[in-house]
Order: C-alpha cells, then structure tokens, then sequence
C-alpha cells in the first residue's frame, strides 16, 4: 500500500524518535516505586510524601514514582473536599521536597482546571521545576465518582535525570498504544501510577501484573509501577508496586499490605524499544507514523 508523504513536522518527530537521546549506551537510572498508603488528609498525605523523598535521597534515588492520587488519597468526598488552592499548596511542598533532596518525582494527584476534575500525574525533576502533568486518558468508574473528566492526549515524553520517559495512569495500561506511543517518540521507561482494585477482586490480580509484563515486554522498555497497598476495609487496592525489566520479567515486586519502597538502577542499555520501533515497519506502519506527532514531546 502506497501512504501519503508526511508533513516536516511528523518527520521532525519521527527522527527524534528514531535517534537515541542518550548520551551513553551503558546510562544508568536508579528509581523508586514507592508503595504508599494515602488517607482522607492532604497534610498527612504531604507529609508522607516528603518523608519517602527523604529516604529515597538517602537511597540515591533519582527518580521517585508514587501512587495513583497518593496526594489526597482515592477517597471521593476527600478529593471533592479540596480547593484548587490547597492543591497548588501541595504541590509547592512536594516541588519544595525534591528540591531539597535532589529527587526527582512523579506523584499522582487530582486537579481542577477550569471547573473540571482531572486525574493528574505530576512530574517535577530534582531541582523542584514542574515539567508536565498529564492528565488520565481512560477512566473507570472510581473516576467518574469524583466527577473526573478524561485527558484528551496521550502521555507526553519528558526527561528526568538525563533519561526519556513517560506515564500511564492505572486504567491506561490496558490500552497497548498509550504506552507505544510516548515509547515511538523516544521514551525508555514508563512511569505507571495505580490505585487498582481491592484485594478481594482476586481475579484482577494475575491480570493486572500480565498486562504491565506485556507493556514492557511489548515495546522493550522498563516500567516502574508504583500501587497503593491493601487495607482490611477494603478501600484500599492490592500493593505488589513492581519494577518489570524490558524482557517482561518482575525484577521487584512489593506485598500486598505493606508500605514499601523499591529501590532499583536501570541499566538503559536494556531499553532498546525494539519491537516498538519494529511498528513503523509493520504493515500498520503508516497508521503509527500518522499518530507520532500527537505525542508532546517535553524539551
């Protein structure tokens, strides 16, 4: 099949995506899951946040990834309760934290933006900036409870600590192209935030951790997952926060109940993003090339 010739910009975006932006094939990154029980309080919530900065500074981490909306918890009347303003207070703490310790973090949170909810993460590197945000593309109905509204992009691609990344929010990760996407554009690493169903959905739990396998195993990139622990009330989701090297295999895996932090350093040389880059020579080669330049790719 003959495709139409593309527009500079698409071609622009393809060669960034198809050039390595690292500076050296043996890069390395240290990252952190870090599995975190939110409560109904922003200040606790903000406070726990800094103190797993803390202790990932000590750990030397680079770059810290937590919960889905670890920042006011998944607690709809919490969420609904919160002003814009106490939010942006929050944030600034948390943008404070990274500064002080030199991590970099993305952090799961809700945000209201002209009159609408949205299910956020919020990525600021290790000198305190606020890079992006990115706001949950697939909802389900724990979203719709606090009258969250879907983000209308896939996941940008933005550097932290010198690597190319990106992020899916829970219910994202069941749809294959946003995540291989952000990977065509250049991405090595996927930053997957969740708060996913309560342990007593024991038959989620194996399909859960498969389709984080098969969205590194798929594209040739690691995924860093940070979840919320279970708790005996069963508002809680089911823990197991995992690093998953870009062979698909769990390299950590957290408990169910606990709260925990993985500490791990990736070798970049393994994220090839083989498979990923095979698409744009696939027979639906042409359809990956036409969506390329939806990607926002963060300078």
């Amino acid at each position: 099949m003959q495709t139409s010739p593309l527009p500079l910009v698409a071609l622009a975006v393809l060669a960034a995506a198809l050039s390595s932006p690292l500076a050296a094939a043996e890069a390395k990154l240290r990252v952190a899951a870090v599995q975190l029980r939110s409560t109904a309080r922003l200040a606790d919530n903000v406070a726990a946040i800094q103190r797993a900065l803390a202790e990932c500074a000590a750990r030397r981490v680079q770059v810290a990834v937590f919960p889905e909306c670890a920042v006011s918890s998944y607690f709809p009347a919490a969420i609904l309760a919160l002003s814009p303003a106490e939010l942006a207070a929050a944030e600034a703490e948390i943008a404070a934290a990274c500064r002080a310790h030199g991590v970099a973090a993305v952090v799961g949170v809700p945000e209201r933006r002209d009159g609408r909810w949205y299910n956020c993460a919020l990525v600021i590197d290790g000198s305190g900036r606020t890079v992006t945000r990115y706001d949950k593309a697939q909802l389900v109905g724990g979203d719709r409870s606090w009258q969250c509204v879907a983000g209308d992009e896939p996941p940008p691609v933005f550097t932290l600590a010198g690597v190319p990344a990106t992020v899916n929010i829970c219910h994202d990760s069941r749809y294959p192209e946003l995540a291989r996407l952000p990977v065509l554009a250049g991405a090595r690493v996927i930053f997957y935030l969740s708060h996913e169903s309560a342990i007593a959905k024991e038959s989620k739990m194996g399909p859960y951790r498969a389709q984080v396998q098969a969205r590194a195993v798929e594209n040739n990139v690691f995924v860093v997952h940070a979840n919320a622990p279970a708790d005996t009330h069963d508002t809680g989701s089911h823990g197991q926060s995992r690093v998953v090297e870009p062979d698909g295999n769990v390299r950590q895996e957290a408990s169910i109940f606990g709260e925990e932090i993985l500490v791990a350093e990736l070798d970049l040389a393994q994220a090839t993003r083989e498979r990923a880059l095979a698409s744009l020579q696939g027979p639906l080669a042409d359809w990956w090339r036409a969506a390329l330049p939806r990607v926002r790719v963060v300078p």
